[in-house]
């Protein structure tokens, strides 16, 4: 098998584990949790099950339910566009990682919005009253995917003003 193409099967592999350690860890919480019940772990982390039928901070999660279609499409059109870079670019080893993060995580999040008709999330982070947005695995793969692309951008513009001086 050509390098490339294993290449681009180990990105698969790797947008598939986020997959199943966000399916795997949203599975354990909704067989051990009622909606909105929280488990203490620390002094500024819980657990807490809650549904979010909108994206990224709640955005629009009062719509109505016509949200839902919105993100599964744009999702899933954000992962074919993914599959073609990893496709084409396997080799950029940085950015393929991103891609993967980011494909895996929008993909368990279109599981979610297809299985439950919200997204599962259950991570909550706090200080004092202060919570931030409840989150999953899945949202946490497209942030460090995210993290991980403006990385490579970085690194890639000043490796090239460095070539040009």
């Amino acid at each position: 098998m050509p390098k490339p193409v294993r290449l681009f099967i180990f990105w698969l592999v790797a947008a598939a584990l986020v997959v199943v350690a966000d399916q795997v860890s949203k599975l354990v919480v909704l067989a051990h949790f009622q909606q909105g019940e929280r488990l203490p772990l620390t002094g500024f982390f819980n657990l807490v099950l809650v549904y979010n039928p909108g994206s990224a901070f709640s955005l629009l999660a009062s719509a109505g339910g016509w949200q839902k279609w919105l993100f599964v499409i744009l999702a899933l059109a954000i992962s074919a566009w993914i599959l073609h870079m990893l496709w084409r670019q396997p080799e950029q080893k940085l950015q393929s990682l991103a891609l993967a993060f980011v494909m895996g995580g929008a993909l368990g999040n279109v599981i979610d919005r297809i299985v439950y008709g919200a997204v599962v999330d259950f991570l909550d982070f706090y200080v004092a009253n202060w919570h931030w947005p409840a989150f999953n695995i899945a949202d946490s793969g497209i942030c460090a995917g995210a993290a991980l692309l403006l990385w490579a951008t970085w690194r890639n513009e000043h490796a090239a003003q460095k070539g040009n001086t």
